[in-house]
Protein backbone atom coordinates (compact mmCIF):
# COMPACT_ATOMS: atom_id res chain seq x y z
CA UNK A 1 0.00 0.00 0.00
CA UNK A 2 1.23 3.39 -1.21
CA UNK A 3 -0.32 6.17 1.98
CA UNK A 4 0.76 9.77 2.01
CA UNK A 5 -0.37 12.46 4.07
CA UNK A 6 0.01 15.44 2.69
CA UNK A 7 0.22 19.16 4.19
CA UNK A 8 -1.44 22.07 2.21
CA UNK A 9 -2.73 25.35 1.56
CA UNK A 10 -3.05 28.17 4.27
CA UNK A 11 -5.26 26.41 7.00
CA UNK A 12 -2.90 23.10 8.15
CA UNK A 13 -4.84 21.18 6.44
CA UNK A 14 -3.81 17.55 5.35
CA UNK A 15 -5.07 15.82 1.93
CA UNK A 16 -4.35 11.87 1.78
CA UNK A 17 -3.22 10.04 -1.38
CA UNK A 18 -3.47 5.94 -1.15
CA UNK A 19 -2.74 3.64 -3.96
CA UNK A 20 -2.48 0.07 -4.51
CA UNK A 21 0.71 -1.06 -5.70
CA UNK A 22 -0.61 -3.66 -7.32
CA UNK A 23 -3.25 -1.77 -9.33
CA UNK A 24 -1.88 1.68 -9.33
CA UNK A 25 -5.52 2.52 -8.59
CA UNK A 26 -5.65 5.77 -6.21
CA UNK A 27 -7.95 7.64 -4.18
CA UNK A 28 -7.23 10.85 -3.15
CA UNK A 29 -8.69 12.13 0.28
CA UNK A 30 -9.95 15.76 0.39
CA UNK A 31 -8.65 17.72 -2.08
CA UNK A 32 -8.74 21.00 -1.52
CA UNK A 33 -5.72 23.12 -1.92
CA UNK A 34 -2.19 22.32 -3.81
CA UNK A 35 -3.23 19.99 -6.38
CA UNK A 36 -0.48 20.47 -8.46
CA UNK A 37 1.53 19.08 -5.52
CA UNK A 38 -1.03 15.99 -5.08
CA UNK A 39 -0.70 14.95 -8.56
CA UNK A 40 3.06 15.20 -8.16
CA UNK A 41 3.34 12.75 -5.78
CA UNK A 42 0.57 10.48 -7.61
CA UNK A 43 2.74 10.56 -10.77
CA UNK A 44 6.00 9.80 -9.07
CA UNK A 45 4.55 6.64 -7.65
CA UNK A 46 3.28 5.40 -10.81
CA UNK A 47 -0.53 6.16 -9.76
CA UNK A 48 -3.75 6.15 -11.33
CA UNK A 49 -6.58 8.48 -9.18
CA UNK A 50 -10.03 6.92 -9.91
CA UNK A 51 -11.81 8.32 -6.99
CA UNK A 52 -11.78 11.37 -4.18
CA UNK A 53 -13.14 10.27 -0.90
CA UNK A 54 -14.61 13.60 0.96
CA UNK A 55 -14.05 13.04 5.06
CA UNK A 56 -17.20 15.87 4.40
CA UNK A 57 -18.00 18.97 2.73
CA UNK A 58 -16.89 22.08 4.19
CA UNK A 59 -14.86 24.74 1.88
CA UNK A 60 -11.01 23.95 3.54
CA UNK A 61 -11.92 20.43 2.39
CA UNK A 62 -13.81 20.40 -1.07
CA UNK A 63 -12.40 23.77 -2.75
CA UNK A 64 -9.82 21.53 -4.74
CA UNK A 65 -12.27 18.77 -5.72
CA UNK A 66 -13.54 20.09 -9.10
CA UNK A 67 -10.21 20.49 -10.25
CA UNK A 68 -9.20 17.19 -9.14
CA UNK A 69 -12.14 15.48 -11.16
CA UNK A 70 -10.83 17.91 -14.24
CA UNK A 71 -7.82 16.03 -13.94
CA UNK A 72 -8.21 12.72 -13.52
CA UNK A 73 -11.75 12.15 -14.11
CA UNK A 74 -11.74 10.47 -11.10
CA UNK A 75 -15.73 9.77 -8.88
CA UNK A 76 -16.26 11.53 -5.91
CA UNK A 77 -17.46 9.55 -2.84
CA UNK A 78 -18.99 11.47 -0.43
CA UNK A 79 -22.09 11.30 2.47
CA UNK A 80 -25.01 11.02 1.02
CA UNK A 81 -25.90 14.16 2.96
CA UNK A 82 -23.33 16.03 1.63
CA UNK A 83 -24.53 14.46 -1.85
CA UNK A 84 -26.16 17.47 -3.14
CA UNK A 85 -23.63 20.21 -1.57
CA UNK A 86 -20.93 18.18 -4.29
CA UNK A 87 -23.28 18.21 -7.06
CA UNK A 88 -23.59 22.06 -6.63
CA UNK A 89 -20.02 21.78 -7.54
CA UNK A 90 -20.76 21.13 -11.10
CA UNK A 91 -19.68 17.39 -10.81
CA UNK A 92 -22.03 14.14 -11.49
CA UNK A 93 -19.84 11.10 -10.97
CA UNK A 94 -20.58 11.41 -7.48
CA UNK A 95 -21.21 7.72 -5.05
CA UNK A 96 -23.11 8.42 -2.43
CA UNK A 97 -21.78 6.41 1.38
CA UNK A 98 -22.74 6.30 4.70
CA UNK A 99 -22.46 4.18 7.71
CA UNK A 100 -20.89 0.88 6.73
CA UNK A 101 -20.02 1.27 3.24
CA UNK A 102 -16.96 -0.36 1.78
CA UNK A 103 -14.74 1.34 -1.30
CA UNK A 104 -12.40 -0.37 -3.12
CA UNK A 105 -9.24 1.04 -4.32
CA UNK A 106 -7.36 -1.86 -6.06
CA UNK A 107 -7.19 -4.83 -3.56
CA UNK A 108 -7.70 -2.32 -0.68
CA UNK A 109 -10.66 -1.72 1.43
CA UNK A 110 -11.72 1.37 2.85
CA UNK A 111 -14.12 1.61 5.38
CA UNK A 112 -16.52 3.98 6.00
CA UNK A 113 -17.59 5.10 9.91
CA UNK A 114 -19.96 7.67 9.65
CA UNK A 115 -19.01 10.29 12.78
CA UNK A 116 -21.44 13.82 12.50
CA UNK A 117 -20.64 16.07 15.05
CA UNK A 118 -18.62 19.00 13.68
CA UNK A 119 -20.46 18.46 10.49
CA UNK A 120 -23.69 16.65 9.04
CA UNK A 121 -21.85 15.09 6.30
CA UNK A 122 -18.46 13.70 8.19
CA UNK A 123 -17.32 10.54 7.90
CA UNK A 124 -13.79 8.63 8.87
CA UNK A 125 -12.29 6.47 6.60
CA UNK A 126 -10.67 3.29 8.20
CA UNK A 127 -7.83 1.55 5.89
CA UNK A 128 -6.35 -1.63 7.60
CA UNK A 129 -4.23 -0.05 10.85
CA UNK A 130 -4.84 3.91 9.56
CA UNK A 131 -8.17 5.81 10.54
CA UNK A 132 -8.16 8.95 8.04
CA UNK A 133 -10.64 11.12 10.64
CA UNK A 134 -10.81 14.76 8.72
CA UNK A 135 -12.35 17.41 11.37
CA UNK A 136 -13.67 14.67 13.60
CA UNK A 137 -11.01 13.63 15.58
CA UNK A 138 -7.42 16.00 15.61
CA UNK A 139 -4.29 14.93 17.40
CA UNK A 140 -5.03 16.45 21.15
CA UNK A 141 -8.01 18.23 19.93
CA UNK A 142 -11.39 17.46 17.52
CA UNK A 143 -13.58 19.65 15.51
CA UNK A 144 -15.55 23.01 16.17
CA UNK A 145 -19.47 22.36 16.66
CA UNK A 146 -20.83 26.20 16.92
CA UNK A 147 -20.55 26.22 12.86
CA UNK A 148 -23.68 25.18 10.91
CA UNK A 149 -24.76 21.85 11.29
CA UNK A 150 -22.54 21.50 14.09
CA UNK A 151 -24.11 19.16 16.93
CA UNK A 152 -21.89 18.88 20.38
CA UNK A 153 -23.77 15.66 21.20
CA UNK A 154 -23.35 13.88 18.04
CA UNK A 155 -19.75 15.01 18.07
CA UNK A 156 -19.47 13.33 21.58
CA UNK A 157 -21.11 10.49 20.59
CA UNK A 158 -18.61 9.99 17.44
CA UNK A 159 -15.75 10.46 20.16
CA UNK A 160 -16.90 7.60 22.06
CA UNK A 161 -16.92 5.27 19.29
CA UNK A 162 -13.44 5.90 18.28
CA UNK A 163 -12.32 5.47 21.70
CA UNK A 164 -13.08 2.11 21.31
CA UNK A 165 -11.70 1.26 17.88
CA UNK A 166 -8.42 -0.68 18.36
CA UNK A 167 -5.62 1.39 20.96
CA UNK A 168 -2.83 0.83 17.60
CA UNK A 169 -4.87 2.43 14.81
CA UNK A 170 -3.49 5.16 13.05
CA UNK A 171 -4.90 8.99 13.84
CA UNK A 172 -4.78 11.00 10.62
CA UNK A 173 -6.35 14.05 10.83
CA UNK A 174 -7.90 16.95 8.68
CA UNK A 175 -5.59 19.42 10.15
CA UNK A 176 -2.10 19.60 11.16
CA UNK A 177 -3.13 21.17 14.43
CA UNK A 178 -1.51 18.79 17.24
CA UNK A 179 1.84 18.54 18.60
CA UNK A 180 2.39 15.60 15.56
CA UNK A 181 0.71 15.43 12.44
CA UNK A 182 -0.46 11.70 13.25
CA UNK A 183 -0.76 9.91 16.32
CA UNK A 184 -2.74 6.64 17.83
CA UNK A 185 -6.20 6.02 19.57
CA UNK A 186 -3.93 5.15 22.17
CA UNK A 187 -1.70 8.23 22.30
CA UNK A 188 -5.42 10.19 22.47
CA UNK A 189 -7.23 8.35 24.89
CA UNK A 190 -4.22 9.29 26.80
CA UNK A 191 -3.42 13.00 25.59
CA UNK A 192 -6.32 14.63 24.26
CA UNK A 193 -8.70 16.57 26.24
CA UNK A 194 -11.98 15.75 24.51
CA UNK A 195 -11.16 11.86 24.23
CA UNK A 196 -10.24 11.65 28.43
CA UNK A 197 -13.56 13.40 29.14
CA UNK A 198 -15.50 10.87 31.12
CA UNK A 199 -18.93 12.11 30.31
CA UNK A 200 -20.35 14.30 28.04
CA UNK A 201 -21.24 16.72 30.61
CA UNK A 202 -17.73 17.24 31.34
CA UNK A 203 -17.47 17.05 27.43
CA UNK A 204 -19.75 19.97 27.09
CA UNK A 205 -18.09 22.25 29.63
CA UNK A 206 -14.69 22.73 27.29
CA UNK A 207 -15.92 22.16 23.91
Amino acid sequence: MIFEQIAVGQMQNFSYLIGDEESKEAAVVDPAWENDKILSIAKKHDLDIKMILVTHTDYDHISGVKDMVNATDATVYAHKEGEEGIKNLGISKIQAIDEGSEIDIGKLKVKVLYTPGHNPTQCCFLLDNKLITGDTLFVEGCGRVDMPGGDIKKQWESLQRLKKLDENIGVYPGHDYGSMPNSTIKHEKENNPYMRCDSFEEFSTIR
